[in-house]
């Protein structure tokens, strides 16, 4: 065997072996060419064809040398991208060439002979590029706002002679000025003197340390001086230097495909005003936020183990026991983990044309995982507990599917419901996830009506007849590949990252067209996700680190217009958090908008990672977890209908709900050396303690009168010391409302 793929796997972050380097080769800079090829490959030969802008043509052939194989996901194993892949690419062999001296419009063609021990040949089929070079065209960027902020001569093209593969300006940045936003991100709040981009993706776990995210969007808030911000419209990946190589500019290039003649590719809106002003214009072009039940404002409860009817009942029946209200309770391992549509365990006829069952399809064995979902459900709604069921927008291959789940494959296909990709032999064929998780699955195209109405009805009866209230829209990160093929015939390069937006809106269409609020819960995102539910940040450890990195990711995502937004309190995955970490935790999340928490799976392993208030008392021994967790919680309970006024308050203007202190500060130097600080609303300036082993928390109160919501003193504009203790949140609040109805929320 022996294999060319040009575009890589897809992967943003990582070179595969066999992969062209850069896909786009650039007049001057070299480019590295590779293969993989099977064990018994003693030599790899690639015959070169150039032909120059001129029409010289010259031809070669050259060696290639071993090389180490590449991961296609993480360099360790253990990402949820592609760490199977790498395991396969370590039993192949690689082999790479690089080469120099291509010139503007160069045309390269090129193929790959691999000679075995016994002198059989193999080969791959040819491949072809050209060689893009910059060059000024002031044309490429429409501008709309104050078109001045360009910098000028900046505008260039990346153009191969055919085809404009990449657009470049900058932005003329002013002395103290802070650039933020650009969708969730976990490292920082202030970019300025950084670099990032756009794309969507799955970094599982460290994600302020690796600089990536779910729910990237192209869009920036720059606060001080005039106070300005922009919005790049496009789904394409964007890379932003944001002072880090000129300090003065901030420097963006933008993916295209676009002929060479064309005249504008990329649209540029630029914005003026306050913080709340930039972001109400750009919501007003993305789309702005849907209003949501207030009982998204109680506690979420779900862990990866609550795989039974009998666990879940047991899990709500220890909430009343402690007298810790929980308002909805997140099912994950519900499924038979095939179909997703069908609980563990039930019995039914396969339906071979794929078409969707109605409940009364349905039997459920009283030894079974779930007995009586339907009765389930009524009861937790008895109770005032809202249910909602995990999803992943896959149909699994894996193990080799029977019964329904091989019916919706070959139904999937018929109805022609996925999205495909290019074929060797110049047609398509279906997309197949190139992850770990769930490999080799088929992707329904949610970006299209039909084929998301086909896939949403399998899970009608769902909402319909058992009543379920949401749906945990998870992994929408799958779609991996610029030359992916949607049903529109737009490629992955222009969809990939509106996938997420489009597959939490399909089954907010489900719920609303079953009456319902279109409650879903994502992790994935880009530009649009504003209109489509609530968000979690991802999976997380649990250690301080990584609160500290998901508070970042809430306050850049509320910046960016998602109002609903939550974290997995103290971290679902590893470790259990100590009961520090666990109270400081479930403060803070009191005083975001989603208050959730969450742990993985333990294969039923004791002791049990629940991250259930009296699983960390019984792990821990520490006896103030349980009823500092249900002070605190009812303490979020009271906040409810502060939060739900605020929320609306929120959508009518576009002042976050969780608001960095900038917005309300903008030329506030100090703000940026607190930015774990945040406003909750209107009113409440909320100070989480995001270290351990302290007693005494440093807050910094901008202009105004507060006042503490522990004690009731009085403090103005300035620095301040504030007891801490574990049993309470460092929350303040503005002296008017305290006066006017808050102090008795928070003095019970």
């Amino acid at each position: 065997m022996i294999r060319h793929t040009a575009g890589g796997s897809g992967h943003p972050y990582s070179v595969d072996t066999e992969q062209r380097e850069p896909f786009a080769p650039v007049s001057g800079e070299p480019v590295r060419l590779g293969v993989r090829a099977s064990a018994d490959i003693i030599s790899v030969v690639c015959s070169l064809n150039i032909t120059s802008a001129t029409g010289e043509r010259t031809t070669r052939d050259v060696d290639l040398s071993p090389t180490a194989n590449s991961s296609r996901g993480r360099t360790v194993d253990g990402g949820h991208l592609a760490s199977a892949q790498a395991r396969l690419s370590r039993a192949q062999g690689g082999w790479s060439v690089t080469i120099d001296g291509l010139g503007a419009g160069d045309r390269v063609d090129y193929r790959f002979t691999g000679t075995s021990q016994t002198g059989t040949t193999k080969r791959t089929r040819s491949f072809g590029t050209r060689v893009a070079a910059w060059r000024d065209a002031p044309g490429a960027l429409a501008v709309s706002g104050t078109a001045e902020r360009v910098a000028p001569g900046s505008i260039s093209v990346l153009d191969d002679g055919e085809r404009i593969v990449r657009v470049r300006f900058a932005l003329r940045l002013s002395t103290g000025e802070h650039v933020a936003g650009f969708g969730e991100r976990f490292d920082a709040i202030d970019h300025r003197g950084h670099s990032l981009d756009s794309v969507v993706f799955e970094q599982y776990k460290s994600q302020g340390a690796e600089r990536k995210t779910y729910l990237p969007m192209p869009f920036a808030h720059v606060i001080g001086g005039d106070g300005w911000g922009f919005h790049v419209r496009t789904s394409r990946r964007v890379w932003f230097d944001i002072g880090q190589a000129d300090p003065d500019l901030l420097i963006v290039e933008v993916e295209a495909d676009a002929p060479s003649d064309s005249d504008t590719i990329v649209e540029l809106s630029l914005f003026s005003g306050t913080p709340t002003d930039v972001l109400s214009q750009f919501l007003a072009e993305a789309g702005g936020p849907e209003e949501l039940p207030d009982w998204v404002f109680s506690l979420w409860a779900s862990g990866n183990e609550w795989n039974t009817q009998a666990e879940v009942e047991r899990q709500m029946a220890l909430h009343r026991e402690h007298r810790i209200p929980v308002g909805s309770v997140v099912i994950e391992a519900w499924s038979d983990e095939t179909t997703f549509t069908a609980f563990r365990d039930s019995a039914y006829e396969v339906n071979e044309d794929g078409a969707p069952h109605r409940l009364a399809d349905f039997s459920f064995p009283e030894e079974g995982a779930w007995p009586d979902p339907k009765g389930m459900v009524d009861a937790l709604h008895d109770d005032g507990v809202r249910v909602h069921l995990w999803q992943i927008p896959l149909v699994k291959l894996r193990p080799h599917p029977r019964g329904q789940a091989r019916a919706d494959a070959r139904s999937a296909i018929a109805q022609n419901a996925v999205i495909a990709q290019p074929d060797p032999s110049g047609g398509t064929r279906p997309y197949r996830n190139r992850g770990w998780w769930f490999p080799l699955s088929l992707m329904p195209d949610l970006t299209d009506d039909g084929a998301a109405k086909w896939w949403t009805e399998k899970r009608r009866y769902l909402v319909d007849e058992i009543g379920i209230d949401g749906f945990k829209t998870d992994g929408g990160e799958h779609a991996w590949g610029d030359e992916l093929v949607y049903l529109d015939g737009r490629r992955g390069d222009e969809k990939n990252n509106l996938f997420p937006v489009h597959y939490a809106k399909a089954y907010g269409d489900l719920l609303r067209s079953s009456g319902k609020a279109p409650v879903t819960f994502s992790r994935a995102g880009f530009t649009g996700s504003q209109s489509h539910g609530a968000f979690w940040a991802g999976d997380e450890n649990s250690t301080w680190d990584a609160f500290r990195w998901s508070m970042l990711a809430g306050l850049s995502a509320a910046a960016s217009g998602i109002v609903y937004w939550g974290w997995d309190i103290a971290g679902f995955s590893g470790d259990i958090p100590d009961a520090e970490l666990y109270l400081r935790a479930m403060a803070a999340s009191a005083f975001v908008p989603i208050m959730q928490y969450h742990s993985e799976f333990n294969h039923h392993r004791t002791p049990s990672v629940d991250r259930t208030p009296w699983n960390i008392a019984e792990r821990t021994g520490d006896e103030r977890v349980i009823p500092v967790t249900r002070s605190i919680v009812e303490l979020r309970e009271r906040l409810r209908p502060y939060l739900a006024n605020q929320a609306r308050a929120t959508i009518a203007t576009g002042a976050p709900l969780m608001r960095p202190l900038y917005f309300d500060s903008p030329l506030d130097e100090e703000v940026w050396s607190h930015p774990l600080q945040w406003t909750l609303g209107n009113d409440l300036l909320v100070a989480p303690v995001v270290a351990p082993g302290v007693d005494r928390w440093s807050v910094y109160l901008p202009e105004g009168e507060w006042v503490d919501t522990r004690d009731g003193s009085a403090h103005g504009q300035g620095l301040v010391e504030l007891d801490a203790p574990l049993d309470s949140a460092v929350v303040l609040c503005r002296a008017d409302a305290w006066n006017s109805g808050l102090r008795e929320v928070f003095t019970g």
